[in-house]
C-alpha cells in the first residue's frame, strides 16, 4: 500500500529532496567560473577565471607562471574595494570571501616588497618588472626626489625605452614622447636630455633599468606608498611605512622616522 501524504515516510522524502535541491545548488555555484582581470604592470591584462574557493594564491602564481617568474615573494595582487581603499590579496584566504564587491573582479599585480639591494635580484625578468614598478612610483608621485635625482631617472628611462641618443631620431621635443613624471618642467626635461645624450652612450636597455634601480634605492622614499596628511599646522605632508619603519615626508624631504 501507498503510504499517505501527510506520512512521517513522506514527510521525511519531501525534507531529503530539499536538502539534496540546496546542496546541488551549492556544489553548483562552487563550479561556477567567476571571471577576473588582472592587470599588469606594463598595463596590459591577463584574464582568468576562478571558483568561489580559489584561493589568493592561484592568481599569484597564475601571473607568476605566465612571466616564467621564479621569484615571486616580491610581487601581489592588489584590489580596491568599494569605498576606494586598496588591499593585498592574501594568499591563504579564497579571493570570493577578500572581495567586497560583485564579479567580475579586477585586481592589479604589483611589486609588494621592494628589494634592498637590486644588484642581488638574480632573474633579468624580475628587475625588468621592479623597473616597470618603479616607473610607475615615479609617474604617480610616490618617489620623491630632487631635480638631480629627477634627472637621472628621467635620463635612465629614456636610455631604457629609446636607446642611445641620434639626433637623426630624436629631435627637439622627443623626451615628452615618453611621459616620466606627472609634471615635467623645461628645466627637468633639459637635463634629462643633457644626461641621456652626453653621459649614457652605450648602454643596453638592461643596464640602463639597473641603473635606474640603483638610483631610486637610495631615495628615502623607495617602496613607500605615501599617504596625504595634514601636519599640526595644516600643512601637507605625507605618510608611510618602510622596512626601517614609519615616516613622514615634507615636501621631498623625511622629517621624520619611527623606527620599529
Amino acid at each position: 500500500a501507498f503510504a499517505p501524504l501527510h506520512s512521517p515516510q513522506r514527510g521525511g522524502q519531501r525534507e531529503r529532496m530539499k536538502m539534496l535541491r540546496f546542496r546541488s545548488a551549492s556544489v553548483k555555484s562552487l563550479n561556477q567560473e567567476i571571471r577576473c582581470t588582472i592587470r599588469l604592470l606594463d598595463d596590459t591584462e591577463l584574464p582568468c577565471a576562478i571558483q568561489r574557493d580559489t584561493k589568493g594564491q592561484f592568481l599569484i602564481d597564475h601571473v607568476c607562471n605566465h612571466f616564467s617568474l621564479l621569484e615571486k615573494d616580491y610581487f601581489g595582487i592588489r584590489y580596491v574595494d568599494p569605498v576606494k581603499q586598496r588591499h593585498w590579496l592574501e594568499p591563504n584566504k579564497s579571493v570570493v570571501k577578500q572581495m567586497k564587491s560583485q564579479p567580475p573582479y579586477t585586481m592589479c599585480f604589483r611589486v609588494k616588497f621592494y628589494p634592498s639591494e637590486p644588484m642581488k635580484v638574480k632573474e633579468e625578468i624580475t628587475r625588468f618588472l621592479l623597473y616597470l614598478q618603479i616607473k610607475r612610483d615615479i609617474f604617480h608621485g610616490r618617489l620623491l626626489c630632487s631635480l638631480s635625482d629627477a634627472a637621472y631617472l628621467g635620463a635612465y628611462t629614456l636610455q631604457a625605452e629609446l636607446g642611445d641618443y641620434n639626433p637623426d631620431e630624436h629631435p627637439v621635443g622627443y623626451i615628452n614622447e615618453i611621459k616620466v613624471f606627472p609634471k615635467q618642467t623645461q628645466k627637468l626635461d633639459r637635463k634629462i636630455g643633457e644626461i641621456h645624450k652626453n653621459e649614457l652612450s652605450g648602454q643596453t636597455a638592461a643596464v640602463a633599468e639597473l641603473n635606474l634601480l640603483q638610483k631610486a634605492h637610495t631615495l628615502e622614499t623607495y617602496g613607500v606608498d605615501p599617504h596625504p596628511c595634514k601636519d599640526s599646522s595644516g600643512a601637507t605632508a605625507f605618510i608611510g611605512f618602510t622596512a626601517a619603519g614609519f615616516v613622514v615626508f615634507q615636501g621631498n624631504k623625511r622629517i621624520q622616522l619611527l623606527k620599529w
